[in-house]
């Protein structure tokens, strides 16, 4: 039987999660010195290099004496929360990473209760000590009220604490000491992480919580052995939620070992491996010995709150720039994302229209980014919140805000919610002139209002946001003051009358930008939608004018990424998303039709 030990790392987005991971592959001597890898080696995906957020739950394996220890790096942001949920059913112990200055966010609340829930033993560590503005001991005082709150037995109240600065490689069990490396932090981990339960001897259970997709190999499952032991070839039973008994064949058994993947004969319990060969496998299914199957319990996947609707392109610009525009190619490729990603929804409403629900903006936008950079054309609606009728009552979702605001801006910021239905629960002083508040918000009120947050707190605020529940709806919510400025013509814009629109409002194109009837070029001043013409050049006469030698001065353009674009975007509006462009155009692109609509919308 070999040595296990089976961990997750949790924390708040941006808390130095994978960093960590980087630090223990590195000192557990997993790298040879001949393999070179990158910072933050886990996050794999070019978005999540780029954005330096993990948006995919990865695992890894190292070796430290004779252990095996298995070690999950999840998501800290909150629409990847489901991800956090299943991770931890298939872990002994956990690694429970804290900001030595933030402390306590609303994520980690979040994967805390989920961990105290499932009655996981924590091993608290304060990262990034060797922040000028760190407050260690603080922030331990923090995690003991948390926990003490959340209902921890004695038993997780009684949680070591190891302090590190992971991108430098130091940890250390005592503030006082000097230096250290991440040893401290493997022996504990050997100590107070228990032995994976369970006995090889025993019919095969192995639980499936994530999936993985190989062109030549199909689905692949990543599952944690509960009982018995898998060989490659072996049959078995695959055991669906809904209580269907399926046969089976493990075709491949794929072990890890630091970044690589290696084909494995056989693993026994307690051991995290991937399998390939069952079509139909499914998170939350057990594989089970075929003799005699006892699946084990499903898992609870968090529900959607967001529906976005994924259509086929259709403004003059179409087909232009991108390499796949039909429906049926849109159809596919969101039906793929479906196979692995298990916190979406996917249903076809119409012609070329296709439903997809998830957590929240970040999960759908980081889907059209992705699809966006294959070469996929298509457009988005505004997000919409799912409401639910529970005992026959309308409910939408809440969301539990916290927000750090410099002190003299908090009022503003205050206001701003109070006019979107948001109810303040706390407020403290952080230190260095800011302050945290807490609110419960609805759902649909923070769709929009990053930007504006933004602006209000002069870029220094800080939000962030999880689920709470579903509530009764609670009435309308102020959306976006201005109106936008609409195009009326074909063609490419031009400076000069760039030039003279630019006092009606922000823009968001630069010359020589194609544009046509309906296409959003800017954002007006005042709360009313105005069409303008952006093409028209300057007349020629052979009269000299007084102005001629005037030089025209442009205003940087407004640049709308693809989440700033969702969130500003109204009912009446989509997103053109291609390879090439992010455009904001009206549904109904000539001004007639949108007149005609809004008639028979009153």
């Amino acid at each position: 039987m070999q040595k296990i030990r089976n961990i997750a790392v949790i924390a708040h987005v941006d808390h130095g999660k994978t960093t960590l991971v980087d630090g223990l592959l590195e000192q557990s001597g997993t790298f040879g010195s001949h393999e070179q890898h990158d910072e933050r080696a886990m996050d794999s995906n070019d978005l999540e290099k780029e954005r330096g957020i993990t948006i995919l739950s990865k695992n890894t394996a190292i070796r430290y004496k004779d252990y095996k220890i298995n070690i999950i790096d999840t998501p800290g942001h909150a629409d990847f929360g489901g991800e956090v949920e299943r991770v931890l059913k298939m872990v002994d112990g956990v690694l429970v990473l804290v900001d030595a200055y933030e402390g306590v966010m609303p994520q980690t609340k979040f994967v805390v209760k989920k961990m105290l829930a499932l009655g996981k033993k924590p091993i608290v560590v304060i990262n990034k000590i060797d922040k000028p503005s760190a407050e260690p001991d603080r922030v331990v005082d923090e995690m003991f009220d948390l926990f003490a709150d959340m209902g921890a037995t004695d038993e997780q109240q009684d949680f070591p604490v190891i302090y590190a600065a992971a991108r430098d490689g130091i940890a250390k069990l005592d503030m006082d000491e000097e230096g250290g490396d991440f040893q401290c932090i493997f022996e504990t981990i050997i100590n107070e992480v228990p032995e994976p339960e369970g006995d090889a001897a025993n019919p095969l259970q192995a639980q499936v919580f994530t999936l993985d997709y190989d062109n030549y190999v199909g689905k692949i499952g990543i599952s944690r052995i509960f009982n018995g032991t898998v060989r490659k070839g072996d049959n078995v039973m695959l055991a669906k939620s809904d209580g269907e008994m399926v046969k089976g064949k493990i075709s491949k058994l794929i072990g890890f070992h630091g970044l690589n993947r290696m084909e494995i004969e056989e693993a026994e319990a307690g051991d995290i491996v991937a399998f390939a060969g069952m079509e139909t496998v499914d998170v939350g299914d057990t594989i089970a010995d075929p003799e005699n199957p006892v699946a084990l319990d499903p898992m609870h996947i968090e529900e959607p709150t967001l529906t976005v609707v994924f259509a086929v392109n259709d403004s003059p610009l179409a087909g232009q720039e991108g390499k796949h525009v039909t429906s049926n190619k849109l159809k596919d490729r969101l039906e793929f994302e479906m196979r692995t990603n298990v916190a979406m929804r996917l249903e076809t409403v119409g012609e070329g229209k296709f439903k997809v629900s998830g957590r929240g903006e970040l999960q759908i936008t980081v889907l059209a980014e992705n699809m966006r950079r294959e070469g996929y054309e298509f457009s988005i609606s505004r997000p919409e919140v799912i409401v639910k009728e529970i005992e026959g009552v309308k409910c939408e979702p809440f969301e539990h805000l916290v927000i750090d605001v410099p002190e003299d801006l908090s009022g503003t910021v205050i206001e701003r919610l109070g006019k979107r239905k948001a109810e303040m629960k706390s407020m403290l002083p952080m230190g260095q002139g800011f302050q945290r508040i807490e609110f419960e918000i609805p759902a649909r009120a923070l769709i929009g209002f990053r930007g504006q947050f933004l602006t209000d707190t002069k870029g220094e605020g800080v939000m962030n946001h999880s689920f709470l529940e579903f509530r009764p709806f609670s009435g309308e919510v102020e959306s976006r003051q201005y109106g936008a400025l609409v195009s009326m013509e074909n063609g490419e814009a031009l400076a000069y009358s760039l030039f003279n629109l630019q006092d009606r409002g922000v823009l968001f194109i630069k010359p020589q930008t194609k544009v046509y009837e309906g296409m959003i070029i800017g954002e007006h001043s005042k709360s009313n939608d105005l069409t303008v013409n952006p093409i028209k050049g300057k007349a020629q006469s052979n009269v000299r004018s007084s102005g001629a030698d005037e030089a025209i001065k442009l205003v940087p353009p407004r640049d709308m990424s693809l989440e700033r674009a969702l969130e500003w975007i109204e009912d009446d509006e989509l997103l053109e998303i291609t390879p090439e462009n992010i455009r904001i155009r009206k549904k109904y692109l000539t001004e007639a039709e949108r007149r005609r609509h809004s008639r028979k919308s009153k």
